[in-house]
């Protein structure tokens, strides 16, 4: 397999094709993470944000690579039928090829594999492809940008961690603009920006997200933001109205 971006178109393996053509290119986009909703009522709770959102993030995680277990495939499956807005299923597993399968089955649209997960990542990626589903890398602070141009053809979006991963609640690192700057620019000069959407993931505040969207983040994570809000339709007509800074950030 090809380690080349050149080699590899991103989007290209996609059984569903590009996902990005169902949504709209020319506003942030909202990727509304469930770990956020009310556990207890979760039918309501996507039936209240479904008219807002463009996709659904959905975090699982092992107990092994994060502290704590979140979402497993039978849940996924269960949720499926509340809405036809794209799952986008985050995986923070030791080990995420066990995983793809049984989350391909319970419907997911996009599976999200961790650069941390070092050399079997690539694998994972493409068996996720040849599923049928859309694949994203995650990244986490320690991660450097510059080391995930060789995998750009193997994925269709770009999670930018800007907190611990596995941990909510917390403040961004300081660091997460210009490293959604760095990621954008690394898609943009390999030529992908029309088939690589760049998200980021954690402490997605109204105070946060403008310096986002202004650094060249195409989507965010939104937990709270969303399920917390007092007026969705407010809110995310405010979220859709942030833009591209047209100057770097300093």
């Amino acid at each position: 397999m090809s380690n080349n971006a050149s080699d590899l178109v991103g989007g290209s393996g996609s059984g569903k094709g590009s996902i990005w053509q169902q949504m709209p290119v020319s506003r942030l986009l909202v990727d509304v993470s469930l770990w956020s909703a009310d556990f207890t009522h979760f039918a309501q709770e996507i039936a209240r944000v479904d008219p807002y959102a463009d996709l659904y993030h959905i975090d699982v995680s092992d107990g092994h690579f994060v502290p704590g277990f979140l979402f497993f495939a039978d849940l996924v499956a269960a949720l499926r039928p509340l809405t036809a807005k794209p799952f986008h299923v985050h995986l923070m597993a030791t080990n995420p090829m066990d995983h793809v399968a049984d989350f391909v089955a319970a419907g997911a649209d996009i599976i999200t594999v961790h650069v941390e997960n070092g050399p079997i990542m690539p694998a994972v990626l493409d068996t996720a492809r040849r599923a049928g589903v859309a694949t994203g890398m995650a990244m986490g602070l320690g991660v450097q940008p510059d080391s995930i141009a060789p995998f750009l053809g193997l994925v269709d979006t770009i999670v930018v961690m800007g907190t611990p991963i596995g941990v909510k609640g917390v403040s961004p690192s300081t660091y997460v603009y210009d490293r959604v700057r760095q990621v954008k620019s690394i898609v943009s000069n390999a030529g992908l920006q029309d088939q690589i959407k760049v998200f980021a993931d954690g402490g997605i505040r109204d105070h946060t997200v403008p310096n986002l969207r202004a650094a060249g983040a195409d989507g965010v994570v939104a937990g709270s933001l969303a399920f917390k809000s007092p007026d969705l339709a407010e809110t995310f007509r405010w979220l859709h109205g942030l833009e591209v800074a047209a100057e770097p950030l300093q």
